[in-house]
């Protein structure tokens, strides 16, 4: 149990560090005196260190081990913060959102490889409550920015206050997170496990299920509002309600996850939470009313809940090792993907929004939700014909 309590505080760490530094942008801006674009331009490079790191945390993670990696990658964005909060200027920045993207990136592949060992002990589904804990973090982390600027506290006073609490949390409860490392121990590996991620169908599909899910979380949190203001004919404190409301069931809808998987299993609950999404996503995009909107959002979050968390779960099964690890190099694989989705999304989804409507806009996002379905189906039957491959294997006679 200490570990299953650990590794969702390491969740709701990296959730509370986005929700604490993203939501002062416009003090931050301020701060550094730079105009919206120059502004989106600093932004950037946490999406650039962010797609880095994840990119090469797998082999780190796997030779370092889940809880030496968590415990760096923590305090590194322990110490972002700090950097944010005392930028003067746009590049110093730009480099702190920099680190805070690194650092970020290479806790997200530590503490899904960690939540995987949890997992595999207990034999239960334990993914999408981990990844709730990452929303209440986030949420806990909005509400405390939200607090501080209301006193009156600088960036720096707050983002260092946040610094703090992130690294006396991460100290008190570190030993509890598995520190798995691959145990070299005697007997037959999976086959499939040694090989390289890029050369496995089943990782790409996966990919392509965790890439769609970030674009349409991505689309929800940045263009939720501008929708329903721009075409739906709500206030800016209304508006923000849509984004709320996605956020609060996705939250609601994990927590339940380990009982509906059970019972579904993981492809299920996939193809019945892209059709959930889907249906809400255009029900948002082509009813020209206000209660549709929230409702479909609604819909959206419910349906996105799984997605993201079962497909690295089942990244981190498909590369189990005989001796009970494994899993680093393909939940990184898979995130790394995954993370363009936040990268290329938001221009990609703002340049159909400029060029026909937020309508027309959603319409698309919910094509992407619909890719997850047939993605989801065809990752589980590659993986079937890996798992096939491996016993043909086994069992072939030798040649001389």
């Amino acid at each position: 149990m200490r570990d299953r309590i650990a590794v969702f505080t390491v969740f709701a760490l990296n959730g509370l560090a986005v929700g604490s530094w993203a939501t002062r942008t416009p003090a931050l801006t301020a701060q550094v005196h730079a105009s919206p674009g120059v502004f989106g331009l600093a932004l950037l490079a946490a999406s650039v260190g962010l797609l880095a790191a994840a990119s090469v945390s797998g082999r780190i993670v796997e030779r370092a081990g889940a809880r030496a990696s968590v415990a760096v990658s923590t305090g590194l964005a322990a110490v972002s913060l700090v950097l944010i909060g005392f930028a003067p200027v746009v590049p110093l920045l730009a480099g702190a959102l920099f680190v805070m993207g690194v650092s970020i990136g290479m806790l997200d592949v530590a503490m899904n490889v960690a939540a995987v060992a949890v997992e595999r002990r207990s034999g239960r589904p334990l993914m999408p409550v981990f990844h709730a804990g990452f929303s209440f973090g986030a949420l806990a982390g909005s509400l405390a920015a939200g607090l501080a600027a209301g006193h009156g506290w600088s960036p720096a006073r707050h983002l260092t206050a946040a610094a703090v609490v992130t690294v006396v949390v991460l100290v008190s409860m570190i030993r509890a997170v598995p520190g798995i490392r691959p145990r070299h121990a005697a007997g037959p590996v999976v086959t499939a496990g040694r090989r390289a991620p890029v050369r496995r169908p089943v990782l790409w599909l996966l990919a392509a299920v965790a890439l769609c899910s970030a674009i349409a979380e991505g689309a929800a949190g940045d263009w939720s509002a501008l929708l329903m203001t721009a075409e739906r004919g709500v206030g800016p404190g209304a508006a923000a309600l849509a984004f709320a409301g996605f956020q609060l069931v996705m939250t609601l809808v994990r927590l339940a996850g380990p009982w509906v998987q059970r019972r579904l299993g993981p492809t299920r609950c996939l193809v019945g939470g892209a059709a959930l999404a889907t249906a809400g996503l255009l029900a948002t995009a082509t009813i020209p009313v206000a209660a549709a909107g929230y409702v479909g959002f609604a819909l959206a979050g419910a349906g996105l809940a799984a997605s993201f968390p079962l497909a690295l779960s089942l990244a981190g099964d498909a590369g189990k090792r005989a001796d009970g690890t494994g899993g680093e190099r393909e939940i990184g694989f898979v995130t790394a993907i995954a993370y363009t989705g936040f990268l290329g999304g938001p221009p990609l989804i703002g340049g159909i929004a400029q060029a026909a409507g937020y309508g027309v806009a959603f319409l698309f996002v919910a094509l992407v939700a619909a890719l997850i379905l047939p993605a989801a189906i065809a990752a589980r039957r590659s993986r079937r014909r890996e798992e096939a491959g491996q016993v043909a294997g086994r069992f072939r006679p030798d040649r001389a």
